[in-house]
């Protein structure tokens, strides 16, 4: 059953419909078979502690991703964790032998779980994990994992310490285990029963994933970080990843347009996560995509369609002349003649209108119509198609050749 309200005839009219607990379901028509993102998502994320009660703790760690983050914004970092601890990856060799190095990759390997994955959120190189290893709970998205697994290879490398290789490899084979058959990822691993267990685009978990394989298949064949095997089962990871890639990408009436933020692991039906995050087309998310697909060597005719076609979609629901600003009653939207506009975060499928969420899971098509918390709680609008169109104009001038 779905849970919040779906649209009526008419311009802001909505229904309210069955919920059952905090997932929805799609009508089976909606079938994506046939389905750094940006790195300032992560700072306005809504957390489960806003309904925990923990107000000061929330509003401390978004400050520190906020601040972080605008220090962050000339260099394309990634979200998060990537930024903060991936950041220590291209120190040079001497620096991994030093002290301070030795005291950052010390406690990156503290906040290892059990399971081979890092916590998101925070800063896993500042201090040594302070809670037992068999309550860390690790993750993919926001770029947890993969920064330190950056970091570890280049600690490595650089002091052949066999603790920094072991944690690597435990990194990678959680990584390689969670993948799916049909060849995508779940947001943690174990999945578990909820949402997390879905195929996940959202926060760059997918993309970020597929980036990190990318990097590490460039490894020379005799390095001993890897171990027996895993450079070919990571091959055949990043294979199957770009293939379920582009299975996911939604077809509306027969044409590709872009993909969802969460799919199903078997069928690849598009799917919801958070009661504020519905089935729909994220466009944030499918930004992502579309970089990460144009930067692969050798593009197949069918990876070249897709981003035909999903840039074509991309730019067709930039909402023109309009512009965000905040003010004493929160975000809002106002009219900007001249202005290239703005991408809405979600746009509904079949319509294409820009689509909006408070934890109520009631569906909204104007941002004036969200309850503040979530309305200035959650990027709704960004820049995202901007880059992809200077990306995608470069990129089909290059193949013209």
């Amino acid at each position: 059953m779905f849970v919040g309200r779906v649209p009526l005839p008419g311009v802001g009219q909505t229904r309210r419909v069955r919920a059952r607990g905090l997932q929805q379901e799609p009508p089976p028509a909606w079938n994506g078979v046939a389905t750094s993102s940006s790195p300032l998502l992560s700072l306005f994320q809504g957390r489960e502690k806003w309904e925990d009660g923990d107000l000061m703790n929330t509003l401390w760690r978004s400050c520190q991703r906020i601040a972080f983050g605008l220090a962050l914004l000339a260099v394309g970092a990634l979200p998060t964790t990537a930024a903060s601890v991936g950041r220590w990856a291209s120190m040079k060799p001497d620096w991994f032998r030093s002290d301070e190095g030795r005291r950052v990759m010390t406690n990156i390997l503290s906040w290892q779980a059990d399971d081979g994955a890092w916590p998101k959120d925070k800063d896993n190189s500042a201090a040594a994990a302070n809670i037992p290893r068999d309550r860390i709970s690790g993750t993919f998205d926001n770029g947890a994992t993969l920064g330190e697994l950056r970091v570890l290879a280049a600690a490595f490398r650089a002091t052949g310490d066999l603790r920094a290789r072991d944690a690597w490899r435990r990194g990678a084979d959680v990584l390689l285990k969670a993948q799916y058959p049909s060849g995508g990822w779940p947001q943690r691993y174990p999945p578990g029963t909820g949402y997390h267990r879905h195929i996940t685009f959202n926060d760059g978990t997918m993309i970020g994933i597929l980036t990190w394989i990318r990097e590490v298949r460039r490894t020379p064949v005799d390095d001993t970080l890897l171990g027996d095997g895993r450079l070919a089962a990571l091959d055949k990871a990043f294979d199957q990843g770009v293939a379920c890639v582009l299975r996911c990408q939604v077809k509306v009436d027969g044409r590709r347009t872009g993909w969802g933020a969460q799919h199903d692991a078997v069928d690849l039906a598009l799917r919801p996560a958070r009661t504020f995050e519905p089935i729909c087309l994220a466009v944030a998310e499918s930004a992502g995509v579309l970089r990460f697909l144009m930067e692969l060597e050798k593009p197949t005719p069918e990876i070249v369609a897709a981003v035909n076609d999903g840039v074509a979609w991309l730019l067709s629901v930039r909402v023109p002349e309009i512009r965000q600003e905040t003010g004493p009653d929160g975000k809002r939207v106002v009219a900007a003649p001249g202005a290239i506009g703005l991408w809405p975060r979600f746009c509904e499928y079949g319509s294409n209108r820009a689509i909006f969420c408070g934890r109520d899971g009631v569906i909204r098509y104007a941002l004036a119509e969200v309850p503040r918390e979530r309305r200035d709680g959650y990027a709704w609008y960004g820049d995202w198609g901007q880059s992809v169109e200077t990306r995608w104009k470069k990129w089909s001038r290059e193949r013209a050749r």
